[in-house]
């Protein structure tokens, strides 16, 4: 039986709400990110590998470049849950809202996932700038001194960038970030309320912070093994510099065929550990920040009306 359809926050605090939560969650993994940019870019071109797993990665990264250095690139991935999670969970709360029936019926899967691809590709868009510069970040410390970029946060990445390969830079690798974020948010988002709905259908779980990590859980292993092949390819071409005039890829198809030729397939998976250790905590306590501040907007400003 259907439940009442809840009176829908309004749109500017879905958008604020988003960004603030996905913010909240950076704080506490942006460790991992840095482990996984850093594995996914050990070994590139057949090279030697440079960390053997992902435990001996943050072993290396904690010996040369300390605690502070496992919080390399903060200030970017901040600004990109600002700009990235803010626009996608707030275009998904809308389109949720939008294809909700009157009865309070949800959406099918089917419409969540087309839902979750529009929300990730406008929100991808809109953080290319932040993403490229957290990758060039979070990717100096494993360079030769006298080959790193140098960015002291992410506002002087965006203006060194703009200023020394063009505007347009700030937008490589627009399109594998697109796609990853389509990938990404059709599994993440559907699949999130999916295993929510799934969840709430059992006798043992209530609408409560137990149901929203379960569903959290299950949300960020479907999505990291859907987006990793996606998220390698994105990667290595916003790290990638210009030699002789050349980019070192032609484009994601590149990146994808000469890594599996020289690598191997399943260093497509590379950083798998980093990369589901980040996003399964991100997205339970983003979920987690995400349902507790709407619980308490509704409560607290919305009771009365």
């Amino acid at each position: 039986m259907a439940t009442k359809k809840q009176e829908p926050l309004p749109k500017p605090v879905k958008f604020l709400f988003g960004g603030t939560a996905g913010m909240a969650a950076t704080v506490f993994v942006q460790p991992l990110d840095l482990v996984k940019n850093r594995m996914q870019l050990s070994g590139e071109g057949g090279a030697v590998r440079e960390h053997k797993t992902s435990f001996h990665a943050v072993y290396k990264i904690f010996q040369k470049e300390g605690l502070r250095g496992m919080y390399t690139g903060l200030s970017a991935g901040l600004f990109r849950q600002a700009t990235y999670t803010t626009t996608r969970l707030g275009i998904y709360s809308i389109l949720f809202d939008f294809t909700t029936k009157a009865d309070g019926t949800p959406p099918n899967f089917a419409t969540k996932a087309a839902v979750g691809m529009v929300a990730g590709a406008t929100g991808a868009f809109v953080g290319t700038p932040a993403e490229i510069s957290l990758i060039r970040m979070t990717a100096d410390g494993r360079l030769p001194l006298n080959e790193r970029r140098g960015y002291k946060n992410v506002f002087n990445a965006l203006a060194r960038i703009s200023r020394e390969e063009g505007v347009l830079t700030l937008w490589r690798g627009c399109g594998p970030t697109m796609a990853r974020a389509m990938v990404v948010n059709a599994a993440q988002l559907a699949s999130y309320s999916q295993a929510k709905q799934f969840l709430l259908s059992t006798s043992y779980f209530q609408d409560n912070i137990a149901c929203h990590f379960g569903a959290s859980m299950i949300s960020g292993f479907v999505t990291t093994c859907a987006s990793m092949p996606v998220d390698i390819a994105k990667t290595r071409i916003q790290n990638m510099k210009i030699v002789d005039g050349k980019p070192e890829y032609s484009g994601a198809i590149d990146v994808l065929g000469r890594t599996i030729r020289k690598e191997g397939i399943f260093s497509l998976w590379k950083g798998f550990t980093p990369y589901y250790a980040r996003l399964g905590p991100h997205t339970v306590l983003t979920f987690i920040f995400l349902e507790q501040m709407n619980k308490y907007y509704r409560s607290y400003f919305m009771s009365t009306r």
